[in-house]
């Protein structure tokens, strides 16, 4: 039997920037729910649930999920906008 680790996600919520004064949101984008580990998504799902019990009281339904392959966490890499703009201007 193989345990793998699943990310849940979903469509639902909504995400503002920093220091935004805006009540409408301003980015379209996936809320993460959590990561659990499982035989396949089911499983995992059910543990998901298991771990975090809070999540019963949320209005979040829709949720979908990804395998994670064995060596994800050594891809892990941070990104700066501001950075990147700054090395991109002409």
């Amino acid at each position: 039997m193989k345990i793998n680790q699943y990310i849940f996600l979903t469509h639902e919520g909504y995400t503002y920037q920093p220091n935004s004064e805006s009540i409408e949101p301003d980015i379209e984008n996936l809320q993460v729910i959590g990561i659990a580990a499982g035989e396949n998504s089911d499983e995992a799902f059910r543990n998901l649930f298991k771990e975090r019990e809070y999540l019963k009281e949320t209005s979040f339904d829709n949720i979908f999920s990804y395998r994670l392959f064995e060596n994800h966490k050594e891809t892990y890499r941070e990104h700066s906008i501001k950075e990147y703009i700054s090395k991109t201007k002409d």
